[in-house]
């Protein structure tokens, strides 16, 4: 089995990054993986193309870590069999999976695959959300019509009911299903933009330290895109040059609809960036994930050769060198407090020594647009390996007030062929254990407009 080592070899990383995504604890996801790759190995004879290798080895993950969360939950189910009770009658047993469970409904689609149906491409945890909205009668019809797949004939047989009456509630259960169900459809939607304009020139701004202790806040932000990756959020933000204050970029952004990446369950994020000297418009769109401990981005995607193509989290140092953030692109904590990690005095500021690193590091007052905000200052040293760190004073709601970037000394721009320090020398610095950043720019968003 030489041939199934080496491929496996290449392959270990994306298989353990893709069931790490989806468990609970290192422990299962360990359990996990082993039962993955025995299988593997158990029917790497039966696999005719090596080259589909990493393919077949991910849709073995898939139906593993569905096992795993069938067994986990002892298969509850959110509807029970109809069955005909003596004398012909029937009897719908209904039965509600608790909110937030692993566990599939039976027969309907499982939470970790989306399934195609009536309905289209559904994602089932969003089904399952809807579905305990309504009520029994709509849960009762939708589920013998979409899961059990009856014939209205047979469901009115089942539920000793006119055909006629069969109709007319599903009809009713329909649309009342579609009311309340919030997954994207796909459609395009027009129009859509930030309500409030971004200046040409960012405002003046002071940032004074506090003398008080710096507080805890649930920062829910994508990191440097500063969307809250959840359904109906909407934003604008510019870049300005430092030290000029003169916009460079501004982007519409908003929330589209939920999504998934390799099947793990996130929210597309649809960006229009407008340089500003160029009249053209760039369509960006990304896929990120919120959850109750973290915030991460799954996927983006990017033009080559004119073929739109997405980078995700499965593609290594390609995508972690823009996009990743924390151990297995687990993301950036949301319930931030000061570690200790990072330390800043002035313009000295001084870092553990490891990868990812982010920290609170004091308490300011931040006057802009005539504004005075009572803020903490969060810092991330390097966070794509790109010599860069940035300053980001966040309110007590956990929404950016002013985020400010600094690279390095000698990094050179692309365009114009020059060490930065070279293009804005006048520039403030901050040294970083004990190495020279310049501040190149600022971004603001229309929160604060």
């Amino acid at each position: 089995m030489e041939d199934f080592e080496k491929l496996l070899n290449v392959e270990r990383a994306a298989i353990e990054r893709f069931v790490r995504l989806r468990m609970d604890s290192e422990a299962e996801a360990e359990d996990v993986l082993q039962e993955v790759y025995f299988a593997a190995w158990q029917k790497f004879s039966q696999l005719k193309n090596r080259e589909h290798f990493r393919a077949w080895l991910l849709s073995i993950a898939r139906n593993k870590c569905n096992d795993y969360f069938r067994k986990k939950a002892a298969r509850p189910e959110l509807l029970g069999a109809v069955d005909d009770e003596p004398g012909g009658c029937a009897r719908a047993d209904i039965r509600r999976l608790p909110r937030g469970s692993h566990a599939p409904l039976s027969d309907a689609p499982s939470q970790m695959e989306p399934s195609d149906g009536r309905f289209g491409i559904l994602e089932a945890y969003t089904v399952r959300e809807t579905m305990e909205q309504l009520g029994d009668k709509d849960k009762q019809i939708l589920y013998l019509y979409f899961w059990k797949e009856m014939p209205q004939a047979e469901i009115a047989r089942r539920l000793d009911i006119p055909v006629g009456t069969v109709k007319s509630r599903l009809h009713t259960a329909k649309q009342n299903f579609k009311s309340k169900y919030s997954c994207h459809t796909g459609e395009e939607q027009e129009g859509w933009r930030g309500a409030k304009e971004l200046p040409k020139r960012l405002f003046a701004y002071r940032i004074e330290a506090s003398a008080g202790a710096p507080f805890e806040v649930k920062w829910e932000e994508l990191m440097s895109w500063f969307l809250i990756p959840r359904t109906g959020e909407r934003l604008s933000w510019g870049m300005y040059e430092a030290p000029s204050g003169r916009r460079c970029f501004a982007y519409d952004m908003e929330a589209a609809g939920r999504t998934r990446v390799h099947g793990i369950a996130g929210v597309e994020l649809r960006a229009r960036e407008a340089p500003y000297s160029d009249k053209k418009l760039i369509d960006r769109t990304f896929v990120a994930q919120l959850t109750d401990t973290h915030c991460r981005y799954l996927a983006a995607t990017r033009n080559e050769g004119g073929i739109r193509s997405y980078l995700t989290f499965l593609d290594g140092d390609a995508f972690f060198t823009g996009w990743g953030f924390g151990e297995a692109n687990c993301g950036h904590e949301t319930s931030l407090f000061p570690k200790g990690n990072i330390r800043k005095d002035g313009r000295i500021v001084t870092g553990a020594d490891r990868a990812f690193l982010q920290d609170i590091v004091g308490r300011y007052t931040v006057t802009i647009n005539q504004k005075r905000y009572d803020a903490v200052c969060l810092m991330t040293l390097e966070s794509y390996g790109c010599g860069m760190v940035s300053e980001q004073y966040l309110d007590r709601e956990g929404r950016t007030l002013l985020w400010r970037g600094f690279s390095r000394m000698g990094w050179v721009t692309d365009r114009l062929k020059k060490i930065w320090g070279e293009r804005i020398p006048e520039s403030e610095q901050l040294f970083v254990n004990g190495t020279p950043y310049l501040h190149w720019c600022d971004c603001i968003t229309d929160y604060i407009l």
